[in-house]
């Protein structure tokens, strides 16, 4: 099992010249993986990612970030336009990267969240399906996967739970969409995280360890052994990643309601978090 951090942890929106600083630190650290959050790919040049992953001995992973204007399911033909040309970046990036993944909640966006008439629910559903095995069917010609990432019901109405999930995956008809999984939002919507877990089997294809009140992992109330036992029981072996985030972030502070200080520091939740991880994953 590869252990990895997101750039979120430090930086927001990631840029080339960030990854650059931040692969030696990641690396130095004891993490195998850097997963990249690709908030505007004019900052990001993924020939020259690629290079300094190389360089510290790095797998990178691409997470894609889907505000209002990258919403497939949209009623508005421009967004969904412009959400079909990030995600085809987001391929593409991944592609040249290596990143085995493309991960996120990309059959939507994050902050849609309304009530609506069955029928509305349905079309939405329907549009999102069809635009996520659009891409699918590009992502598989270059042997990437797309993991959507079930969010809180405060941050999506759309795909909640991992039972959501795995309807939408198998409507898509695609075996290269799967789940991104995430402990903070299972933390919160699933009655176990560990069946949930279980559940998701051969179609988890991405995890973030994340504690529920996004600190440090191991120093809250998520249960880490069930999640543990259930990763084993499935035979998980793709990257667990730590998406954490801190006040100094300012920017994505504010988009997940971080109003208080949640590490003693940037570096030290990403350290802690990788001991924890470890102890707990390795002696799973």
């Amino acid at each position: 099992m590869r252990f990895g951090i997101n750039t979120f942890v430090w930086v927001s929106p990631c840029t080339t010249a960030a990854v650059k600083e931040l692969a030696p630190k990641v690396r130095d650290m004891g993490f195998d993986v850097l997963e990249v959050a690709c908030e505007n790919p004019d900052l990001i040049d993924p020939v020259q990612v690629k290079k300094v992953l190389d360089e510290n001995g790095l797998q990178g992973i691409i997470c894609g970030v889907f505000g209002p204007d990258r919403n497939i399911c949209s009623q508005d033909a421009a967004i969904v336009e412009n959400a079909k040309r990030y995600l085809r970046w987001l391929i593409d990036a991944a592609a040249e990267i290596g990143s085995p993944v493309v991960c996120g909640p990309m059959y939507s966006a994050v902050g849609k969240e309304h009530l609506e008439e069955e029928a509305a629910r349905y079309n939405e559903w329907k549009k999102a399906v069809e635009g996520i095995r659009e891409k699918a069917i590009y992502a598989k010609q270059k042997g990437i996967k797309l993991a959507l990432e079930p969010l809180n019901r405060f941050e999506n109405d759309m795909i909640n739970v991992v039972a959501q999930g795995l309807k939408f995956c198998e409507e898509t008809g695609m075996e290269n969409v799967g789940l991104h999984l995430d402990s903070f939002h299972m933390h919160l919507e699933e009655k176990n995280s560990g069946d949930a877990i279980r559940s998701a089997g051969k179609r988890l294809f991405h995890f973030h360890a994340c504690e529920n009140d996004r600190g440090i992992p191991g120093t809250g109330q998520v249960r880490w052994e069930d999640i543990a036992k259930a990763l084993k029981d499935i035979k998980y072996d793709g990257a667990v990643v730590i998406e954490s985030f801190t006040p100094q972030v300012k920017e994505i502070a504010r988009a997940v309601c971080i109003w208080r200080e949640i590490a003693p520091s940037q570096d030290t939740l990403a350290r802690d978090g990788l001991k924890f991880l470890k102890r707990l994953l390795t002696d799973a």
